[in-house]
């Protein structure tokens, strides 16, 4: 979504939300929640785009920890796998 803005090609609401594969009303809590942030996104009706109205970055971290056999028992997420209304989890 940021290199979209960035780049003022994301299209109108709809399109940006089926390009991401979220809902139209998911899209806008996600904007909310940059504005929120301090993003400066505004949106061109006759370019039909968002765009930020000055500058703003967005940085992601990653972090990977080790866990020991004992702390998978703690995990809740995975995949679900639907098989004949059946749900398997796995966890990677």
């Amino acid at each position: 979504m940021n290199k979209l803005i960035q780049e003022q090609r994301t299209g109108k609401p709809a399109e940006l939300a089926c390009r991401l594969g979220i809902s139209v009303s998911r899209l806008f809590v996600i904007l909310d929640q940059l504005k929120d942030q301090g993003a400066p996104i505004r949106y061109c009706r006759e370019r039909h785009t968002y765009y930020y109205e000055g500058f703003f970055s967005v940085s992601i971290t990653v972090e990977f920890e080790k866990l020991e056999r004992s702390a998978f028992r703690e995990i809740t997420g995975g995949c679900a796998f639907f098989r004949n209304n059946f749900a398997t989890t796995f966890f990677v």
